[in-house]
């Protein structure tokens, strides 16, 4: 796809999220749409993936260490035609393949893993990058977090042996968005600087705009060429983004808007494209 056709798509999947969140009346808005451009770019330009045979050999691996923000990746896999999009009205539903939390035993195609609790993805992904390593074999592996993820112990274990093994087909992006559910993250537990503290863990970092489509593509371009370390793409991203009443407000961390405000929203979406 050009860029002009994700800037499209990426609408479209924000207003997916609004959707299904709506007709779920629960769920995680602000997170999911700042997470956007990284997974629309990611899957229709840069990562190897079959919609057709999501279980294909040869592909990339994607893993949602943050898996609160799941409507995001339900949105951009129903768009890739990996299901039929009307399931995205079954979202947390019981007995939905749409769970809160991607999850693995209900069989969604393009889920890899059962994420929910913060901080394992890293660790996940880094072991399947070991293993194809071991296997010969070139696939990718990405792995997208949070900023308040930064604050679990295990995603620095993980940062450190991915070094250590020289993983330089691991990607871990970071979706900065500076707020979690309490508040601003820098007043929680402050995770700055985090380029800084990849570097000294020994990974190739890369700063961007999460929202810049241009900046994205080069990120992931650039990480496709490096030797010899892992790298992180720290994203500077807005939470709610493309709302304007959620952007950078904490509380629509896990809030649900209104039959109005969801109008609103979607109005709001589609003006942004003209």
């Amino acid at each position: 796809m050009e860029i002009s056709d994700l800037k499209i798509m990426s609408a479209n999947v924000r207003k997916d999220i609004i959707k299904m969140l709506a007709l779920a009346g629960t769920g995680h808005p602000g997170g999911s749409l700042s997470s956007v451009e990284l997974l629309v770019s990611l899957y229709f330009k840069h990562m190897k993936f079959n919609p057709e045979d999501t279980n294909d050999q040869n592909r990339d691996y994607f893993i949602l260490s943050k898996g609160h923000v799941c409507p995001v990746l339900y949105a951009v896999l129903a768009q890739l035609k990996c299901f039929n999009s009307d399931e995205l009205c079954t979202l947390r539903r019981t007995g939905s393949k749409l769970q809160g939390h991607p999850a693995k035993d209900k069989k969604l195609p393009g889920i890899e893993v059962s994420t929910g609790s913060l901080g394992y993805g890293l660790s996940i992904g880094a072991g399947i990058a070991v293993g194809m390593r071991q296997a010969g074999k070139s696939n990718r592996v990405y792995v997208l977090m949070g900023d308040g993820e930064q604050q679990e112990g295990s995603v620095w274990e993980a940062a450190m042996s991915s070094a250590h093994y020289k993983l330089d087909n691991l990607c871990a992006i970071v979706d900065n968005n500076g707020l979690q559910i309490d508040g601003a993250t820098k007043d929680i537990m402050n995770v700055e600087p985090l380029a800084d503290k990849y570097k000294a863990f020994g990974w190739s970092v890369i700063e961007i705009d999460g929202h810049n489509l241009e900046a994205i593509d080069k990120a992931y371009l650039q990480f496709k060429t490096e030797k010899g370390k892992p790298t992180a793409i720290i994203a500077k991203t807005v939470k709610g983004k493309g709302v304007s009443y959620m952007e950078n407000v904490a509380e629509w961390h896990g809030k649900i808007p209104s039959k109005e405000l969801v109008e609103k929203a979607l109005t709001e979406i589609n003006e942004s494209l003209k």
